[in-house]
């Protein structure tokens, strides 16, 4: 009996690598952005208060 090979699909079938695709002119590091966004809820919260 002849055996039957089982093909496997390749490791990165239909997969994008979006890191080499293009780079931003805006680099922000995630510290930057968790930190804008603290501070945008506290200027919001502040503003809430006074109004």
């Amino acid at each position: 009996m002849a055996q039957e090979r089982i093909r496997l699909p390749t490791s990165e079938a239909g997969l994008v690598r979006y890191f080499e695709e293009s780079k931003s002119k805006i680099q922000l590091s995630p510290v930057t952005v968790v930190s804008f966004i603290i501070g945008m809820i506290v200027v919001l919260i502040i503003l809430n208060k006074i109004w």
